[in-house]
C-alpha cells in the first residue's frame, strides 16, 4: 500500500505538487494522469526520493520512505522510465541481471531469473547476447521492464515508459503490461499524458491538474461520474460514449438464453468490440459463450445502447 498524505513539493519558491492525499492498495494499478506540468513525474520521483518532498508524508506499507536508507528503498522498487536507460556495452541478459547481481544473488539464481522474465516478457531468447543497439525501440523498453523486475520488487515505478515508440509498439507493449500485472498482481504506478490508454489498463485513475488531485477513482467513475468540467473536458466530453463501450463488459449487457448467429463474443469483451463486430457482420445480434466457451447468452444492439 502507498499513502500519500498532505504532500508538497516546491521548486524555485513555486507549488510543483500541492498538498497530495490518496492512497493507493496494494496489488493496484493506478495511472497517474495528466498535461505538461500538472506535478505526475514528480510525485514518481517521490515515492522513491529520487527528490525530496517539502513537507507531507508518502508511506509504503506503513513505512515512512523519509525514514528508510534510499538504497533499502529502492531495492524494493522497480523503476521504468522512457529513455530505458540500458547499459550499452552490456547484453542483453547482463542488462536484465543489473540488480540481483548487486544484491549479491547466486549467479545460478540469476541465470535462472533472467531467463523467466525474457519469456514473461516474450523476447526472444536468441536476443539475451545481444546488445541494446541491435534491439528495436519496443524490445528495449521490453528489456528496461525486465530489468525493472529482475528483484521481484513490491512497487513497479513507470514515467512514461511507452512515450517515445509508435502507436502499434505502443498499443503491444501496454497489452503485455496488463498481462504481466494480472500474472504477479504488482502494484504499478504508471504517468502518463494518455486518458484512453490509462482509462483501459488501470483499475485507479488520479486525474491531476496543477499539482492537485482534480479526481480519483475507478475508471468508470471518472467517465460516468465526472467530478467537474475539467474531468469530463480531459477525458473527451464529446466521446463519452464511445469512453464507455470501452470500459463496458459484454457480460453487463448481455441476455440469458441463446440468439444471434455466427461465432459467439467472449463475455469479457468490451462492448465496443461487440458494436464493431455487429457492424463487421451487419448484424444487430451476437451470441455470447461464458468461460468454458459455451454459449449461455445473447447480446442484442438494443442492450448496447439501452
Amino acid at each position: 500500500m502507498i499513502e500519500l498524505s498532505d504532500v508538497v513539493k516546491l521548486q524555485g519558491g513555486k507549488v510543483v505538487v500541492d498538498h497530495l492525499s490518496f492512497t493507493i492498495e496494494r496489488g493496484a494499478f493506478c495511472a497517474l494522469v495528466g498535461s505538461s506540468g500538472a506535478g505526475k513525474s514528480t510525485t514518481l520521483k517521490m515515492i522513491n526520493r529520487l527528490i525530496p518532498m517539502s513537507s507531507g508524508a508518502i508511506r509504503i506499507d506503513g513505512e515512512d520512505v523519509r525514514h528508510l536508507a534510499p538504497e533499502t528503498l529502492r531495492r524494493r522498487i522497480g523503476y521504468v522510465i522512457q529513455s530505458i536507460g540500458l547499459f550499452p556495452h552490456w547484453t542483453i541478459a547482463d542488462n536484465i541481471a543489473t540488480v540481483p547481481r548487486l544484491l549479491g544473488w547466486a549467479p545460478a539464481r540469476v541465470a535462472a531469473r533472467v531467463d523467466e522474465l525474457i519469456e514473461l516478457l516474450r523476447l526472444d531468447p536468441e536476443q539475451r547476447r545481444k546488445y541494446p543497439h541491435q534491439l528495436s525501440g519496443g524490445q528495449q523498453q521490453r528489456v528496461g521492464v525486465a530489468r525493472a523486475l529482475a528483484a521481484d520488487p513490491e512497487l513497479l515505478l513507470m514515467d512514461e515508459p511507452f512515450g517515445a515508440l509508435d502507436p502499434i509498439t505502443r498499443e503491444a507493449l501496454a497489452a503485455e503490461l496488463a498481462l504481466i500485472h494480472r500474472r504477479t498482481r504488482k502494484t504499478i504506478v504508471f504517468v502518463t499524458h494518455d486518458i484512453d490508454m490509462a482509462l483501459r489498463m488501470a483499475d485507479l485513475v488520479a486525474l491531476m491538474d496543477r499539482g492537485r488531485i482534480v479526481q480519483v477513482g475507478a475508471p468508470l467513475d471518472l467517465v460516468e461520474r465526472p467530478a467537474d468540467a475539467f474531468v469530463r473536458d480531459f477525458i473527451g466530453s464529446s466521446e463519452l460514449g464511445l469512453k464507455l463501450l470501452a470500459l463496458r463488459r459484454v457480460a453487463d449487457r448481455a441476455q440469458p438464453g441463446g440468439g444471434g448467429a455466427g461465432a459467439p463474443i467472449a463475455a469479457t469483451a468490451s462492448l465496443g468490440a461487440a458494436l464493431s463486430e455487429m457492424v463487421l457482420r451487419g448484424t444487430d445480434r451476437l451470441p455470447v459463450s461464458d468461460a468454458a466457451g459455451a454459449v449461455t447468452a445473447s447480446l442484442a444492439l438494443a442492450d448496447i445502447v439501452r
